[in-house]
């Protein structure tokens, strides 16, 4: 029976051709928008979030506007607005944040998800666990799909990277939305 098996098995290898084909052009593919800033717009509202346009002066009046009862506040961005903690090296210390304020590196169109890198020097957490997210992005930094974002991403510090699109949200829950379920309860995108 051996010498069956290896007959059959030697004629199928025989009869079989191989075919080099090609790979699909990658060029220019994903969704593109005739206006991507709208269509992020569209994207961050539709994922439950808030969007302000505004200029580097006025970007504390914009986040005073949306958080006024903030008081314990951590940002990695000192120059747009002074935090009121230091964002600490452990997650226990940043229970009580109000509120969080860090950069976006770019947006995405397509879904709203906007990239945020963070080296390893500093705690994450502050990103999860704050009340509230604020994330700074600038206008040029958009891209249309995913395609194009991971083309991007590079993590230069050699850190962590993610994505965020929206507060956090579950509908696990007797099939309910519950909105910061899981992290922060609101997510405000302040694009200069």
């Amino acid at each position: 029976m051996s010498n069956s098996k290896e007959w059959i098995l030697s004629q199928i290898r025989e009869k079989q051709k191989s075919i080099s084909i090609p790979l699909p052009e990658y060029e220019g593919f994903g969704i593109c928008y005739e206006d991507k800033e709208k269509a992020f717009e569209n994207a961050l509202i539709q994922a439950g979030a808030n969007i302000a346009y505004t200029n580097k002066k006025r970007v504390h009046e914009v986040i005073k506007k949306h958080y006024k009862d903030a008081k314990i506040i951590v940002s990695n961005i000192s120059d747009i607005i002074s935090p009121t903690k230091e964002i600490t090296k452990t997650p226990h210390d940043l229970a009580d944040v109000d509120l969080a304020i860090v950069k976006g590196k770019f947006g995405v169109a397509e879904n709203g998800a906007i990239w945020i890198e963070h080296d390893k020097k500093e705690q994450r957490a502050h990103y999860f666990i704050a009340q509230h997210l604020v994330i700074i992005l600038d206008k040029n930094s958009i891209y249309h799909n995913m395609h194009q974002a991971y083309a991007n991403i590079t993590l230069e510090k050699g850190g962590f990277g993610t994505f965020i699109a929206g507060p956090s949200k579950t509908a696990d829950i007797e099939q309910a939305l519950v909105i910061g379920a899981h992290g922060p309860k609101s997510l405000l995108v302040v694009v200069l």
